[in-house]
């Protein structure tokens, strides 16, 4: 059983910025995709960063200018870095993690898989909370 804890959530004003932090536990080998979704009032979840454990990355297009992901494969940990946050960003953030295997494995399967579609994961945190107001 995989288990995603999500951190690092809070209220800021519009332009600050965060550092959301998801550690995965209860595998013995490193999640090749892990991505942080968002969930706002009233909308869908939607995938917002995604991160191979070789380090190839895709970002929705209306974030990637403000939102990174990274990992820490040693501690099997994502973060996403959020700067010049606006109301809009307001909502439940969800670490998602799947696809585990060796790292030596890695090479051969590629970031492929490592989409920002909900189906493509198995595994998800509880989510921590952003809201940006003044």
């Amino acid at each position: 059983q995989v288990q995603l804890v999500e951190s690092g959530g809070g209220s800021v004003q519009p332009g600050g910025s965060l550092r959301l932090s998801c550690a995965a536990s209860g595998k013995s080998y490193s999640a090749y995709c892990m991505a942080w979704f968002r969930q706002g009032p009233g909308k869908e979840r939607e995938g917002v960063a995604a991160q191979f454990v070789l380090g190839d990355t895709t970002y929705e297009d209306s974030v990637k200018d403000r939102f990174t992901i990274s990992r820490d494969n040693a501690k099997n940990t994502v973060y996403l870095q959020i700067d010049g946050l606006k109301s809009e960003d307001s909502g439940t953030y969800y670490c998602a993690a799947d696809y585990f295997g060796p790292l030596s494995d890695a090479p051969e399967v590629g970031p492929g898989r490592c989409l920002l579609g909900t189906p493509a994961y198995t595994w998800w945190g509880q989510g921590t909370q952003v809201t940006v107001s003044s």
